[in-house]
């Protein structure tokens, strides 16, 4: 028997769709009926590895945890991973196919309803109810023809919508409104219920709004959702989390260079919740000073991205800052950066070579192969402010085009078990390290003796450092998130919403 569905579609981007959409994931998984997320295409840097070493976005794998399943690729079968303003690699039932224009991905797209049709009617068939979530706005009208992401999604799975509006940003009521009356009529029907999303205040006072939408748009408020400081991994590039001052009151200032295609920030989510650390994401030279740790993350275009690290000033202050003793760690693109030399000779970042930072004894090739596998490991003898990070076990995924060779002298970072095959990974030099692995930093194994390590360096006891079990502090995150929104929701008439047939 095929599912039950019931969507989730926003006035605008970052409305809360995602969060909203892993909160009733959870809440049907706490009432009893096997449930998972769906969302036919998604934009986004941040991805995921599968266990069968496919990709989707992060995003559908929150939900999938909240839901208490593993990521599944037919979750997203279409993620699209912008490289430029006007394109992005495409990611086609967990597989890259290439990079497209926007203008030649529209052209194809009618091409791709079949890929989606079939990855929902299989999830369909495992699970109790679907989730689905949509993109932006159903009313984008330059965006409507051919749609298999929101109302156009909607119909293919049979499935009523509740319509989100973000009440933080201001004009709410105008965007619900305005949504509603731009659909056609068989789309308004569609829609079940509004819900008003990120709520502060007095509820009493907002009534008078609500009765008035209500009447306006002939569609009921199914719930005012307040706005909550849940820890809830985000991939959304508004994430509030970029854009979050530092405290200058901790202990340790760790700063993440905040690149123009950052990729997978949530790798530093673990890092965030540790005790005496400050997280910082920058991206001028200035903000660097009085750091003791720098990060330069992933990224969707290493070569333009290193370029702009140039041009900025803040290559220089790197370099400085670290012959004067500052540890810095790359990740994926930025472990590649870190090196001397990067060649394209595939043209699969548009071709040529650049050298690199010159921080590690390394040379990277870009090949148009991709390399996407989860992997287990050991770190090996790292050196330098980490080497009590010897032997520590590390867990976690790669997604990257490209192989880096390590040149004369070099020592790798970690071993790694890839399947069955066992490899090394990553470099270090010095207090300079480099790694592919996404995740690396998610384990207290990892995380307690890497701050240990830079709170000795200035003499600073950390006897107080909170170790904490990171599946279970989600757990209680996804827990708490369920509770406010079913107390927030009229769940009976969502549940009435759900059983109807709108075929």
């Amino acid at each position: 028997m095929a599912a039950k569905t019931i969507m989730i579609q926003g006035t605008a981007s970052n409305s809360g769709k995602s969060i909203l959409t892993a909160a009733l994931c959870r809440i049907f998984k706490q009432d009893g009926y096997r449930v998972a997320p769906f969302k036919s295409q998604n934009m986004a840097l941040n991805s995921y590895i599968t266990a069968d070493g496919l990709e989707m976005g992060r995003a559908q794998v929150m939900q999938a945890e909240a839901a208490g399943i593993a990521p599944d690729v037919r979750m997203n079968p279409i993620l699209l991973k912008p490289t430029s303003d006007v394109g992005s690699q495409v990611i086609l039932c967990g597989k890259a196919i290439g990079n497209r224009t926007a203008k030649e991905y529209w052209s194809d797209k009618k091409a791709l309803r079949p890929f989606i049709q079939q990855a929902f009617d299989s999830l369909a068939n495992d699970y109790d109810i679907i989730v689905i979530e949509g993109a932006g706005s159903p009313v984008e009208i330059n965006l409507k023809q051919d749609d298999l992401v929101n109302m156009g999604m909607a119909k293919m799975a049979h499935a009523p919508v509740l319509l989100v509006g973000d009440i933080d940003r201001g004009g709410v009521f105008a965007s619900l409104y305005g949504t509603v009356k731009l659909l056609e009529p068989d789309e308004q029907d569609r829609i079940q219920g509004l819900i008003i999303n990120k709520f502060r205040g007095d509820l009493e006072i907002l009534r008078p709004g609500l009765t008035d939408l209500e009447r306006l748009t002939d569609k009921p408020v199914v719930g005012v959702v307040p706005y909550a400081h849940l820890d809830i991994d985000d991939e959304d590039s508004l994430s509030e989390r970029l854009t979050a001052k530092d405290s200058s009151k901790a202990a340790l200032q760790i700063a993440v260079i905040r690149l123009p295609h950052l990729s997978n920030f949530t790798d530093f989510a673990s890092l965030e919740r540790m005790s005496a650390v400050s997280v910082r994401y920058v991206n001028t030279p200035k903000q660097l000073d009085g750091v003791d740790f720098i990060i330069i993350p992933g990224t969707k275009s290493t070569i333009d991205d290193l370029k702009w690290l140039r041009t900025s000033g803040l290559e220089a202050k790197i370099q400085r800052l670290h012959h004067e003793g500052t540890p810095v760690l790359g990740i994926c693109g930025g472990y590649q950066m870190m090196g001397r030399h990067l060649h394209d000779p595939e043209g699969v970042e548009g071709g040529g070579s650049i050298a690199g930072l010159g921080l590690l004894p390394t040379e990277t090739i870009f090949r148009a192969q991709k390399t996407t596998t989860q992997a287990t490991g050991k770190i090996l003898s790292p050196g330098g402010i980490f080497h009590n990070l010897a032997g520590v076990p590390t867990v976690g995924y790669e997604i990257h085009m490209g192989d880096t060779t390590l040149l004369e002298g070099a020592v790798p970072f970690q071993q790694l078990m890839r399947g069955i095959e066992l490899v090394t990974d990553g470099c270090c030099a010095g207090d300079a390290y480099g790694t592919y692995m996404h995740g690396v930093l998610d384990t207290p194994e990892v995380l307690e003796p890497l701050i240990r390590a830079l709170l000795a360096r200035k003499g600073i006891s950390a006897s107080d450092i909170t170790v904490f079990d990171p599946v279970q502090y989600k757990e209680e995150q996804y827990d708490k998130l369920a509770d406010m929104v079913r107390s927030a929701l009229d769940m009976e008439r969502i549940y009435q919403i759900l059983e109807a047939d709108y075929a």
